[in-house]
């Protein structure tokens, strides 16, 4: 009778589970749910009270062992998430209401749709889903949350929680899907022969520059590399929003040591300079992009190591799917196919969670025709 009761618990720290105990239930192959990566962000400070990212991850015991949880974080503000509630905020402000904190089951910065709720395998799934999302509720009561936020999960399990009564808002990101091709130029077939020459042409310039590319491994990221990547990835965050980033170097040197078989950098060399490179992450069947930087511009280096050399990775090792991160539209000529992300959305202040339902019903159709619009714009020729 014991194994069968229920315990539902909220850490506000990785430290409190094994890792064994955690990947157990999340698994190893979506690698940003993983306890290392998580722990990484804790550790690095990237994730704690004093970044308003305070973790109170979620986690269910039957017995003593643990078959659910959620990565789940008290935020105080709304960086680092990609779905963007400044509106939601500022209404709540003009009404002089406090919109945070808030509860928020998400990947910090990382706007990478995958599993969110993880269940063992055996478990009933939704009549744990219904157990959580109750939990969820009087956690939001206790803590004075405003709201609870679940960010970029599978569509399945964003139709879920609608059916539990949160609100659903769609997104669009794009992504390249591997045909089954034999390679890169199998790929180019497919395009119309103008987007075709312009794609080429992109690829030339960067050899015409004299910048050359090649693919590290994560097991083989030195020190060195690890400082000129963190180094170019500061400078870059520098220069689009005038800070150093969110991440510090410790985080890469982290995750460098706890997963590397699931990283890979692109790195690219100037007179055998080091002068600009891309962290990605991999899957068994998806890479994400995740991390830009350079230390020097060059004409269509950015194509080339954050897009191009991801495709040309995924079709030699046979991976399904290049998810290169979030927004972005000229992708899409470049052969990135606009799909649908899914968030969830509960608020606690009735009146408020009625507008933005009403929002988001609005909103559903315009992003759906424009997921639509989008896939005219795709360079492939229309059979």
């Amino acid at each position: 009778a014991e194994q069968s009761v229920l315990t539902l618990r909220f850490i506000d720290s990785l430290n409190a589970v094994a890792a064994a105990d955690w990947n157990a239930v999340a698994g190893l192959d979506y690698p940003f749910i993983r306890h290392e990566f998580l722990h990484a962000l804790e550790a690095s400070g990237a994730t704690t009270a004093d970044s308003g990212w305070q973790p109170r991850h979620l986690l269910v015991y039957r017995g003593e062992r643990l078959v659910a949880l959620l990565p789940l974080y008290l935020k105080d503000h709304s960086y680092g998430e990609y779905v963007f509630d400044w509106a939601w905020a500022d209404a709540y402000a003009r009404h002089g209401r406090r919109y945070y904190p808030k509860l928020l089951a998400a990947i910090p910065y990382t706007p990478a749709p995958g599993p969110r709720l993880c269940v063992l395998e055996g478990e009933d799934r939704a009549a744990l889903r219904q157990r959580v999302m109750a939990a969820l509720r009087e956690e939001a009561e206790r803590c004075d949350a405003s709201s609870l936020h679940i960010l970029f999960a599978e569509e399945g399990e964003a139709e879920a929680l609608a059916e539990q009564g949160l609100a659903t808002r769609l997104g669009a990101q794009y992504h390249w899907f591997n045909r089954g091709y034999a390679d890169f130029d199998a790929f180019l077939t497919g395009f119309n022969s103008r987007k075709r020459k312009s794609l080429k042409r992109e690829r030339r310039r960067v050899a015409e520059q004299g910048v050359t590319l090649r693919l590290v491994a994560g097991t083989e990221i030195d020190d060195t590399l690890w400082r000129l990547f963190h180094h170019c990835y500061q400078l870059t965050y520098a220069k689009r929003s005038g800070h150093g980033g969110y991440l510090g170097e410790d985080f890469f040197r982290r995750i460098g040591a706890t997963m590397p078989e699931q990283l890979l950098m692109v790195v690219a060399e100037h007179g055998g300079d080091f002068v600009a490179a891309a962290l990605c992450f991999r899957s068994s069947d998806t890479l994400y992009g995740r991390y830009w930087g350079c230390l020097r511009e060059f004409e269509c280096l950015h194509f080339e190591a954050c897009y191009y050399q991801g495709i040309a990775y995924c079709i030699e090792q046979g991976l399904a799917r290049f998810d290169p991160g979030a927004q972005g539209e000229h992708k899409i000529l470049r052969g990135f196919e606009p799909v649908p992300t899914f968030s969830n959305h509960w608020l606690r202040d009735p009146d408020f969670a009625a507008a933005v339902a009403r929002f988001l019903a609005q909103e559903r159709p315009q992003i759906r025709r424009y997921l639509r619009e989008s896939r005219e714009l795709l360079p492939f020729r229309k059979n």
